[in-house]
């Protein structure tokens, strides 16, 4: 069996729209991508515990629907002038789409043969579950599979922390937050190494499900909450050893004084997502509170770290009191 793929390149503002209107006339599925993905316009969506973008889309998002000729004869020659014409109705007016055959595969063997275990670090093992572990007595092995949510090892930005955290000594009893956690991965790997308590944290429930499923299937022990919870986890006045971030820039100095606000004095903060070029401007931002500095770069991706200094320490004199801050917000796109 083959499939019709049709690819439209739409401003942001009626990609999601488009995208229902396509899934009205009979798309078998629709999904919405950056036009610009791997270029150097490309432009990262992200959201914020409690907070989400306002638009859900690109500035220039390709919108690609899948159609079974089978189905809906969208093999027919006039099946794409009647598409648009119909859309037109419905107030869209476009060009033609690109399009492109997709023919039948084996999609389970496809995509779980694009993900292989992954070592990081002496002991860290990324094992998706269709794999064997690694025979290593001393390997520390992560049953991630790739799904609803960011974070299967392979990503600089996901390799960083786990780096550090496999580098870092001492992190027995210490506990932790990830926050921005998707998967889990940086927690379940923190609880496996001796964080604890390890709490985590994300605005996406999808995350929350994936990220709650991985840890028991890792066998750890770890508190996954929604921000809108109200869990005391979160609560203003509870301070964490380690705060651990992997988002991206522009949140990550939205979020700088929420995060900063759950270390408790001589505790250190982890922050990656964050390229090269961004790395002054984020360390800039928390000046104020702390010192960051560069841990480690990875294909054009940094990781930050940094300690609050304690109240007896003279650093601190011109350090602000984090816990007078609200937590910040979303800056308005």
């Amino acid at each position: 069996m083959s499939y019709r793929e049709l690819v439209f390149t739409v401003p942001a503002e009626i990609a999601e729209p488009l995208g229902d209107a396509l899934l009205e006339v009979g798309a078998l599925s629709v999904t919405v991508e950056d036009d610009a993905a791997g270029g150097y316009d490309e432009n990262p969506l992200y959201g914020e515990p409690g907070l989400s973008p306002e638009v859900q889309a690109w500035d220039r998002s390709s919108v690609t629907a899948l159609f079974n000729p089978e189905l809906d004869d969208s093999d027919a020659v006039n099946f794409i002038p009647e598409l648009l014409a119909s859309l037109k109705e419905g107030g869209f007016n476009l060009p033609a789409p690109q399009e492109k055959i997709v023919e039948e595969q084996d999609w389970v063997r496809l995509t779980q043969s694009q993900f292989a275990p992954i070592q990081i670090g002496e002991r860290i093992w990324v094992v998706p579950s269709w794999h064997e572990a690694p025979t290593d007595p001393n390997a520390i092995c992560l049953a991630v599979d790739p799904g609803l949510a960011f974070g299967t090892g392979s990503h600089p930005t996901t390799h960083l922390c786990l780096l550090w955290l496999e580098q870092t000594t001492q992190l027995s009893n210490q506990s932790l937050l990830d926050y921005g956690c998707g998967s889990g991965i940086l927690a379940i790997a923190a609880a496996k190494l001796g964080c604890k308590p390890v709490i985590g944290t994300d605005i996406d429930p999808q995350a929350m499900v994936a990220a709650r499923s991985n840890a028991e299937i890792n066998n750890a022990t770890i508190c996954f909450v929604l921000p809108n919870e109200n869990s005391p986890e979160l609560a203003a006045e509870t301070k964490y050893d380690i705060v651990m971030a992997n988002i991206l820039a522009n949140p990550l100095q939205v979020l700088a004084p929420a995060l900063v606000n759950k270390i408790r004095p001589g505790g250190k903060i982890v922050l990656s997502g964050v390229l090269a070029r961004q790395a002054e401007e984020v360390i800039a931002t928390y000046s104020q509170w702390l010192t960051l500095s560069v841990w480690k770069e990875s294909e054009g991706w940094v990781c930050l770290h940094g300690t609050l200094p304690t109240q007896g320490d003279k650093s601190s004199a011109n350090v602000k009191n984090t816990d007078t801050l609200l937590p910040a917000q979303k800056k308005k796109s």
